[in-house]
């Protein structure tokens, strides 16, 4: 309990700190939502607009397909943590700017280092940019990087397609159940390789 209350203090002194442009537009900072024990820490693009009116991440309809899509590895979202790389909703839900990322980034790494998780999962072409820069989502999805990135240290990364983009184009409905459904296997690999060091 103590972790996730230190998380909770976290959030709420980084959201105090934060210098992103979109703070003040937003209706409510979406922080993240999950344990601070997580294994499996997921990481989207940017709030919509349910997320900024209730304050929480992936509640809408990409938010149920992403429920779905854990149900399928018998994981409930109560046991990952899900945040987003920026914390404030864009306007209209357009892209974040380079900028607007960069400002929410220390937030970003300073949850990863707290929660420590042993996979970060990049959902769809903004978030993965921001772990493993250059790669395409369509190239990408469904492949492990073992990568050090400024701020992180050498960290374990899973791209899976955006669970909005499933919603848009029923065909990567399957590629994303196949997808997640690897992740129990690349947990059990990453404790195979850890105890083998």
């Amino acid at each position: 309990m103590i972790k996730q209350q230190q998380l909770a203090i976290l959030n709420k002194e980084m959201h105090k700190q934060c210098r992103c442009a979109l703070k003040k537009t937003a209706t409510n900072v979406v922080a993240g939502s999950g344990s601070a024990d997580a294994q499996i820490f997921f990481v989207g693009e940017a709030p919509g607009k349910k997320e900024d009116a209730v304050g929480e991440p992936f509640i809408g309809a990409a938010g149920k397909m992403l429920s779905d899509l854990l149900l399928s590895i018998n994981v409930q979202r109560d046991d990952v943590y899900i945040t987003n790389v920026v914390k404030y909703r864009p306007p209209q839900n357009r892209d974040p700017l380079p900028q607007e990322i960069e400002a929410c980034w220390p937030w970003l790494c300073q949850q990863v280092q707290l929660i420590n998780p042993k996979l970060i999962v990049p959902l769809g072409r903004h978030a993965l940019e921001r772990f493993v820069p250059g790669q395409k989502i369509s190239e990408a999805h469904g492949r492990v990087f073992h990568r050090a990135v400024e701020g992180l240290g050498m960290r374990t990364y899973y791209a899976l397609y955006h669970p909005a983009a499933a919603l848009y184009n029923g065909s990567l409905r399957e590629t994303l159940f196949a997808d997640i459904g690897r992740i129990p296997d690349i947990l059990e690999e990453l404790k195979t390789e850890k105890h083998s060091l």
